[in-house]
């Protein structure tokens, strides 16, 4: 007797936590409906999943309504660097708040479990470090970051209103820096930039001093922290953090990029942005006791598996490149 599969719907499933999630939930025998509309997401992060008869993809918005059959639910659609979500302010709140509306009111008419994908932004520059999930954060509602701050925010009420109200049963995490390959080569988040910038031999871009501290998490770990989150039971609903506690300094992360790659790029200063926090670190003591969930992957040995695939893309655009002058 053939085995039931359960039927998930991934929003944002192009992008580059989405398609990562993607593949690990059909390799753990699931339905797998990809949801994108390819603002930030890419077709090539999800092609090698086409031919597999347990997945689909689907060109959708989620500002507009979805009717479709699942079992669960992750949403994931949302621009999330700010080179990105800037772009337009306007359509990044509008995703995070009214794609939040659909997919709760999806949850709720199917009896759907939901996973909601939020951040540490949230904390906006924190005054509590590392942030716990209690801290309430330090956010500038009127910045140029405030469209996804905020409109995170705001998805996060939803969750719990639609939790306290209707009873559908909800799952908040709040991602901290993640890396890996697939990353967008022009999001402009640090791993990404210094990678590229490394691999050109182009000086490196460090924004303020570089003593600015971040925490660095490999995809695959924030993978498995989600999928550890859904499987919980109903008690469990988040918000949990999900990250990497070893922080380190900016500056250390690009002369680490340097040898890594052997790159002989220079590093070169630029004004910190507006509202850039000068900390981040999560406190994941709630996800140890939790979820039994700690980063397993070291620092070097995800830039140098994301390096490597940013070599590859480079290479392969730099062939259709010659091809098109030699055409």
């Amino acid at each position: 007797m053939a085995l039931t599969r359960t039927r998930i719907l991934v929003t944002g499933g192009a992008g580059f936590l989405g398609s990562h999630l993607c593949e690990r939930l059909l390799a753990e025998g699931n339905d797998v409906l990809c949801v994108d509309n390819y603002f930030t997401g890419r077709k090539e992060n999800i092609a090698h999943l086409l031919g597999n008869p347990h997945f689909e993809a689907m060109r959708h918005d989620v500002t507009f309504p979805l009717y479709v059959e699942v079992d669960q639910i992750y949403n994931l659609a949302c621009p999330a660097s700010p080179v990105h979500y800037q772009f337009d302010p306007v359509q990044t709140t509008k995703t995070s708040v009214i794609g939040a509306i659909n997919m709760l009111g999806l949850a709720k008419r199917i009896g759907a479990r939901i996973l909601q994908a939020s951040t540490s932004e949230v904390y906006g520059d924190p005054t509590v470090h590392p942030q716990t999930e209690d801290y309430r954060g330090n956010v500038n509602p009127l910045g140029p970051r405030a469209c996804y701050d905020e409109g995170k925010r705001c998805a996060e009420t939803l969750f719990f209103d639609y939790h306290r109200q209707h009873r559908t049963p909800i799952k908040v995490v709040r991602i901290f820096n993640t890396y890996g390959p697939r990353m967008h080569p022009n999001d402009g988040r640090v791993v990404s930039n210094f990678i590229v910038q490394a691999l050109r031999n182009e000086d490196i871009t460090l924004y303020g001093d570089g003593s600015q501290t971040r925490a660095f998490c490999f995809v695959d770990d924030l993978i498995e922290g989600f999928m550890r989150l859904m499987a919980t039971g109903p008690d469990i609903t988040g918000p949990i953090n999900i990250g990497n506690p070893h922080e380190i300094p900016v500056r250390e992360l690009a002369e680490r990029v340097i040898r890594i790659t052997g790159s002989s790029s220079r590093i070169v200063h630029r004004p910190l942005p507006q509202d850039d926090p000068l900390q981040r670190c999560p406190d994941i003591a709630l996800a140890r006791k939790v979820l039994g969930w700690q980063p397993t992957v070291e620092l070097d040995t995800g830039l140098r598996r994301t390096a490597a695939y940013f070599t590859q893309m480079l290479a392969e655009s730099k062939q259709r490149d010659l091809q098109a002058v030699g055409g």
